[in-house]
């Protein structure tokens, strides 16, 4: 596995714990469609919440939330919709938040969490 992507692994693992310990349940990790994926579809009370997690080890590219670009969003918003579909869910309340996390050098050790809910609104395709 190369190492980016055992960070993400980590951050992601990280990320569910995180929102477990407070109170949210994991209906999905790692959904998957053809066209990406969504790490954490969770639920906080009756709101489904999808979140995006990113993780870094050092700030060399930026913050970890600034990966979350347009163009992620709108990725990240398709595929929800899809899933509110398969699910007979589209009358739920959902939002869209991002998970940043900065991980030590021993890339085990959480340093810093950001949770960052309602980071951005469905965008939908032009």
């Amino acid at each position: 596995m190369s190492q980016s992507k055992e960070v993400a692994r980590i951050g992601e693992e990280l990320a569910a714990q995180y929102l477990k310990d407070r109170g949210y349940q994991i209906l999905e990790r790692n959904y998957r469609l053809r066209s990406g994926e969504i790490d954490v579809i969770a639920k906080e009370g009756r709101r489904i919440v999808f979140v995006e997690v990113k993780t870094r080890r050092t700030l060399k590219c930026g913050v970890p939330q600034a990966a979350v670009t347009l163009a992620k969003q709108k990725q990240i918003s398709k595929i929800a919709l899809s899933y509110l579909q398969a699910n007979n869910l589209l009358d739920t309340p959902c939002r869209f938040d991002v998970v940043a996390i900065y991980l030590s050098s021993n890339k085990s050790t959480p340093t810093k969490f950001e949770h960052i809910q309602n980071a951005f609104e469905y965008v939908a395709e032009e």
